[in-house]
């Protein structure tokens, strides 16, 4: 039986990933099989062409060549299933390479093709495949993940190529579910909650809820951070004329600016004691008072903050009030770092390139694009933005080679692979029994727990997730 589909004209209903905040969602984890993919990371001679995502359930072969435009059949044959994958390029030979399963491994062979495949930077003819090891097929980067968590809606195939291409899009399933849930917020009122570390994208997010939501009013970003600390109350609730020494005339304040719209008050967790306190009342009663004046003015705005840390990690702090937290906590979603979804390189750096370059060819030379796959990242998205402009910048002909990169990222290693995992966390009886007991330790806090084991917070989700524990049920039992 034959399926085949131009990738990327049909993308799955859902395809997301699954919500750890929230309740409702334990039914939906325990039914989130984890899955092997195969990912074209990176087209070095179209990087527009953004990334694409194969699921490998129930495939036998894969069978990569060059094609027209890159699309995806499967196809069973004496007993046998394949993926065939068409990729443009002329680097490409028209069958170039196989991915082969062998039990539960992967065997990468090269098909006698004419520039040769590799793996890692190194030349193969047949080599076993790790997870998350770069295979290179032409001028084209992809890898192979043993096993994603995937929401059952999620499709088998999802392609990029001539779709939206924003960065609050992703192939990874389980984060896809994540940014759908944002989505489908915009045009309610809910308070959300970003958290994430610098240049994960939380204005950008901010920014593209506002927009779908068709608020009338505009968009106004506060870093809190950033507010002289005499001056916090007056430029956010606005000032009267004469209200203090150079209050030479009436000022709105932010919150009046972003009347009718959206407001994003990033760094929240800066605000001093009293603008907090000022910020509860306007949440509680739609309006504010301007310095300098006792009377109020109503004002309609739908408030999103952003933070490096959870609320709660604040307030256990004594940094934040809890009923200002309990006020904007009405939807929380944590942001991963770019190191945590290498997987999405593609997508984002074709929606950076969108804004980078306009209507200009750009492609990267192979040993450029393995290099970008490589690199840790740590100032995640913005960093990834800031080495695009000065590549390109280099780069007068459009060929982007590793010399015109940072560096930094020049010299990442030939390869990458997801965070390496003691064999402790293998063996799923040691992981369960370990993850019971601290969820039971810190009733439940998925932060804490994290912080205990000393991984990252995604993985323990994922692994609560394989594991059907539900963080929720170490909350009930814990004020039972």
């Amino acid at each position: 039986m034959e399926q085949e589909r131009p990738l990327g004209t049909s993308p799955p209903a859902g395809g997301h990933e699954d919500t750890f905040e929230d309740e409702g969602a334990a039914s939906s984890r325990r039914l989130c099989p984890v899955l092997p993919h195969l990912f074209v990371v990176l087209e070095c001679d179209n990087p527009m062409a953004g990334g694409a995502r194969h699921a490998l359930l129930g495939i036998d072969e894969v069978v990569i060549g060059r094609g027209t435009q890159r699309t995806a059949t499967r196809e069973m044959s004496a007993g046998v299933t394949r993926l065939f994958l068409k990729i443009p390029g002329k680097s490409l030979s028209s069958t170039h390479a196989r991915i082969v399963r062998d039990g539960d491994q992967w065997i990468l062979e090269d098909a006698s093709s004419k520039n040769g495949t590799f793996l890692n930077g190194t030349l193969v003819e047949r080599a076993r495949v790790g997870d998350g090891d770069l295979i290179d097929v032409g001028h084209t980067i992809l890898t192979l993940r043993y096993g994603l968590p995937t929401p059952p809606e999620t499709g088998l195939d999802w392609d990029m190529t001539g779709g939206p291409t924003h960065s609050a899009i992703t192939l990874l399933p389980l984060l896809a579910r994540e940014f759908e849930e944002l989505t489908s917020l915009a045009s309610s009122n809910v308070p959300i909650v970003l958290v994430g570390g610098t240049g994960t994208g939380k204005e950008m997010h901010a920014r593209m809820m506002h927009r779908l939501s068709k608020r009338a009013g505009k968009f106004v970003a506060v870093n809190c951070g950033a507010l002289p600390p005499n001056l916090v109350e007056s430029q956010l609730f606005g000032h009267v004329r004469g209200a203090f020494s150079g209050a030479v005339r009436d000022e709105p304040g932010f919150l009046r600016e972003a009347n009718g719209g959206t407001l994003l008050l990033d760094e929240v967790g800066d605000l001093p004691a009293a603008a907090q306190a000022a910020l509860l009342r306007v949440l509680q009663e739609n309006e504010i008072v301007p310095v300098g004046t006792a009377r109020p003015v109503a004002v309609e705005l739908r408030v999103i903050t952003a933070a490096h840390q959870p609320l709660e990690a604040l307030v256990q702090a004594g940094r934040f009030r809890p009923d200002l937290r309990a006020r904007l906590e009405g939807f929380v979603r944590e942001l991963p770092d770019l190191c945590d979804r290498r997987e999405d390189l593609g997508v984002l750096v074709a929606a950076l390139l969108e804004k980078v370059v306009v209507g200009a060819k750009v492609s990267f030379k192979p040993d450029a694009g393995r290099a970008l796959c490589c690199y840790d990242w740590p100032m995640n998205i913005r960093e990834l933005e800031q080495c695009l402009k000065r590549a390109v910048a280099l780069a007068p002909n459009g060929v982007i080679e590793r010399r015109h990169l940072p560096a930094a990222v020049a010299e990442a290693p030939t390869h990458w692979r997801p965070p390496s995992t003691p064999n402790f966390w293998q063996d799923e009886a040691l992981l369960r029994q370990e993850l019971v007991t601290k969820l039971q330790e810190h009733a439940g806090n998925v932060a804490q727990v994290a912080r205990a084991m000393g991984r990252a917070r995604m993985q323990v989700h994922r692994w609560m997730t394989r594991l059907s524990l539900d963080p929720q049920d170490f909350r009930k039992k814990s004020t039972s």
